[in-house]
């Protein structure tokens, strides 16, 4: 990595800090921007290991007076966010690999030529681009805690520093473009980083869309481009017109499982403002082509559908357009609840294809493929891409629920008691009525809201084309009568719809009995002659780690995928697995690249489907050649795992992780479920009860307001201890699974062999490596001193770090290194650089903490929100939150 790179990105954070410091500067003085430094100077400082210095940061910051809380919060948590924005332009500019690790990702190009000089021909590879289907899923987890309003400042802030590197030969330029970054940081600082208000689930799914808008609008078409050039040169042609080896799902206002506020209202709701939104970007791609399209030479087929024009392209894209403006004032009608008095609208993608399908194949006809593969193919990818929709909007809901429709419908038709009933009673009665003729549900039947409510989602499924609607989702799906149910549901209420059903396995005991659930539910041929001969189904990553611990959750859902992949390989079925993935290593985080080439073989066929949720869609997606880098690496991912799968482990290697599973899993279940001091000692240490008033998500931190850990989402539960730098969820169990390996002779060799040659165990440790990297279990211990008084609970904490050092310890010896990142010195340095500006914030929130128990939740509202700013502020600058 040349020094050019770093001074590139390094000149960025000054130039952001230096404008950052004169905003303040001219706001509060001199004075408090000394004060600021000061404050800086002592954690750099401390950061160095003098002890003193630590202790007179803390000093420092708690003799600040109360007017000074705010603004000093506010300071940080805003050089953090203009420390990200540098580091996303940097990769952006020079596509740096999301991991920072040289050669660690490949291009595409090289890529493909290695599937050719390993046998696949030139054709073999089109192929499998063309039916590739990866379909990223856009979730509004609440773990992106900028608000919308500032996230398109930055995207501007970013914007200036490309006009300020392409400035050299034109001064003048390069001094607007820093009078409009001084313009752009003043208007940051003096906007409330916390919303007042959280979120709806209509406002996350806007947010989703904008991020269409702004950012995958132009890069799917830049990506598809790039694709062609390295076909045309690999292959010799392009890949096909309709082929989408990337889509877009989303499941914002579709997620109704423990979010009361997702309604079938809010579900019709976003889907009409998806019509709205495509056919508005839409009709600014027709403008474009009805202005540029001035050709006159046609084919006959062009001809003969708009007669004897002397313009005959503008006079197709002339009639187009006014049906996709009809569609934009019949979705806005309905949205505001009037009738439509327009003419016809587009209502599926065909519809919109075809007349571009018919331009472009008259131009090549006439011999200008020059014209056609310009602007009018990049139209034509994004309706491959986005459809009339933009997203195919999942549907997600709790098995427990359809089961409480089953039960009031069997017992008001006298038929029994559903829930009383075992698995092969249920599976009997389902499959018979999903054969019956007759309806079932009555038609004016008198039955709970709750009830009501989920069949009126399946009659909002009703009355959407299939191409509007993505996957259902059953969450804590345990027998085949779970996906049974649903599929009577969608047979009695959803009409003609037939989404795919996916159940969601997510505890470890469900991961271990998915494969079982499956075969079970593809033996059943009143099923397969429903479904055919796909399948899909989800992991859950979230729950398994909360329930389980990392190292046991991430080692039963490679075994889960295995035995999905027999089990559908055995029944003929195509499988498609859909993880859910959150930003964390304790979710499931992490390079996605890795990620997926550490599957098991054969689990990504061509398919796949991921969830990209909270923050980490802004850093994937946020912009054009950001997202463009992402999609390639998925796209290499995919395709490599597909065409060069990773080895099949070898059975010691099994052997081995069922070991360090178990011990793993017991250590972890040992403090978080057996200890009775863990949950008051979690309760006290992190800002766990003050993260409900953090207006993050729609959705609520809770599942049940009573009880323990488990009733917490796997979210808030790891937002909680990343906060405190201990980032427990993540590694618990880990260090004494490894460590009791270690002890037995050769042990650390069998480690070494299985982190070189299996690509699942490597990228495990990966994950630890820099999980253990932005850990620090001083801060932790500060947190405990300020907040916890009881000593079982200090002892108990005391305890944990201990734990942390160990696996500090035999991480480093497995990967036979003498420090952390030794082979991903960006990302080093990207955690050095940020801790002298996180620490303050640690600091502060650790008072602010205690100042909140000390007045029972009643501080003035802005040591409330500073509070809030300091969370804020070591979210964005740890990243990867949630």
């Amino acid at each position: 990595m040349s020094h050019d790179l770093h001074e590139s990105l390094r000149d960025n954070v000054r130039i952001l800090g230096d404008s950052l410091g004169r905003t303040i500067a001219d706001d509060l003085g001199e004075g408090f921007v000394d004060r600021i430094e000061t404050i800086r100077s002592l954690a750099k400082r401390g950061r160095q290991g003098e002890a003193d210095d630590q202790r007179e940061l803390i000093e420092y910051l708690r003799q600040l007076p109360e007017s000074e809380l705010l603004p000093v919060t506010r300071a940080f948590n805003q050089f953090l966010n203009l420390a990200n924005i540098a580091e996303q332009h940097y990769r952006a500019r020079f596509r740096r690999v999301e991991d920072y690790k040289p050669g660690s990702q490949p291009v595409l190009g090289e890529l493909l030529d290695r599937a050719r000089r390993e046998g696949h021909s030139a054709r073999k590879l089109v192929e499998s681009l063309a039916d590739m289907r990866v379909e990223l899923v856009l979730t509004a987890h609440p773990t992106e805690v900028i608000r919308r309003t500032l996230i398109q400042k930055y995207d501007a802030i970013d914007d200036c520093l490309t006009a300020i590197e392409s400035s050299a030969d034109y001064p003048e330029r390069g001094a607007r473009a820093k009078g409009r970054l001084e313009e752009l940081i003043g208007q940051a600082w003096h906007t409330d980083e916390i919303r007042h208000e959280r979120p709806t689930p209509v406002d996350e799914a806007k947010w989703g869309f904008a991020v269409i808008e702004n950012s995958l609008w132009q890069a799917v078409p830049d990506f598809h481009r790039d694709l062609d050039n390295l076909l045309l040169d690999t292959a010799g042609e392009r890949l096909p017109l309709d082929a989408a080896p990337i889509r877009f799902a989303s499941w914002m206002g579709g997620d109704r499982d423990g979010n009361p506020n997702v309604t079938s209202k809010v579900t019709r709701e976003v889907l009409l403002l998806g019509r709205w939104m495509a056919a508005d970007l839409y009709l600014r791609d027709l403008e474009q082509l009805k202005t540029e399209l001035s050709m006159w030479k046609a084919n006959s087929a062009l001809k003969a559908e708009v007669g004897d024009v002397a313009e005959p392209y503008r006079e197709l894209l002339k009639r187009l357009l006014a049906r996709v403006e009809a569609t934009r004032d019949w979705a806005k009608a309905e949205l505001e609840g009037r009738p439509h008095e327009g003419g016809p609208i587009i209502e599926t993608r065909d519809q919109l294809f075809a007349p571009l399908l018919t331009c472009y194949r008259s131009l090549c006809d006439v011999g200008l493929d020059t014209i056609a593969n310009g602007v009018l193919l990049d139209t034509l990818r994004r309706v491959a891409v986005f459809g009339v929709t933009l997203t195919k909007l999942d549907l997600r809901q709790e098995a427990s629920r359809h089961e409480q429709v089953m039960e009031e419908l069997t017992d008001s038709l006298g038929l029994g008691h559903y829930s009383d009933w075992d698995e092969a009673q249920r599976q009997d009665f389902l499959l018979t009525e999903l054969g019956s003729r007759r309806p079932l549900i009555p038609r004016h039947w008198d039955c709970s809201e709750e009830t009501r409510e989920v069949l009126d989602t399946f009659r909002v499924a009703a009355g959407e084309h299939a191409e509007a609607l993505g996957t259902y989702i059953i969450s804590m799906a345990g027998q085949p009568s779970d996906v049974l149910a649903v599929a009577l549901l969608m047979k009695e209420v959803g009409g003609d719809a037939k989404l795919p059903i996916s159940p969601l396995f997510e505890t470890l005991d469900d991961l271990n009995r998915a494969g079982d659930v499956i075969d079970r539910l593809l033996a059943l041929p009143g099923y397969r002659e429903l479904v055919g001969d796909r399948q899909e189904v989800m992991i859950g990553y979230s729950d398994s780690a909360k329930d389980a611990g990392q190292l046991a959750a991430a080692w039963a859902q490679y075994r889960a995928q295995e035995t999905l992949v027999e089990v559908c390989r055995r029944h003929g079925v195509d499988l498609t697995l859909f993880h859910g993935r959150g930003g964390t290593v304790g979710r499931g985080g992490g390079p996605a690249h890795a990620a997926i080439l550490s599957q098991p073989p054969g689990s990504v066929n061509g398919s796949l489907r991921v969830t990209e949720q909270g923050e980490m869609i802004r850093f994937k997606f946020g912009q054009p050649e950001i997202a463009l880098r992402s999609m390639e690496i998925y796209t290499c991912a995919v395709l490599e795992a597909s065409l060069l799968p990773p080895p099949t482990p070898e059975p010691a290697w099994r052997e081995e992780m069922d070991k360090l599973a178990e011990v793993a899993h017991s250590a972890y279940v040992g403090v978080v479920r057996e200890d009775p001091d863990f949950v008051p000692y979690f309760r006290s240490v992190t800002p766990e009860s003050a993260l409900g008033r953090l207006p993050l998500g729609s959705r609520p931190a809770k599942r049940r307001q009573d009880g323990g850990v488990e009733t917490l989402r796997a979210i808030p539960w790891i937002f909680a201890w990343t906060q405190t730098r201990l980032m427990l969820p993540a590694w618990l169990g880990s260090g004494e699974a490894f460590a009791k390996r270690l002890e037995d002779e050769g042990g650390l060799e069998v480690l070494r062999d299985m982190r070189d040659r299996w690509p699942f165990f490597a990228t495990y440790l990966e994950m630890l490596e820099m999980l253990l990297a932005k850990a620090d279990v001083s801060i932790a211990a500060y947190y405990e001193h300020r907040l916890v008084d009881e000593p079982p609970l200090k002892a108990l904490g005391q305890r944990l770090r201990d734990r942390f050092g160990n696996l500090h310890q035999v991480v480093l010896e497995i990967l036979d290194q003498q420090e952390l990142l030794e082979n991903t010195p960006l990302i080093r340095q990207a955690v050095e650089v940020r801790n002298p500006y996180i620490d303050p914030l640690h600091g502060l929130q650790a008072e602010l903490l205690q100042r909140n128990r000390d007045a029972d939740g009643a501080i003035s509202a802005d040591l409330s929100r500073a509070l809030m700013v300091t969370m804020a502020g070591i979210a964005a600058g740890l990243r990867n939150t949630g």
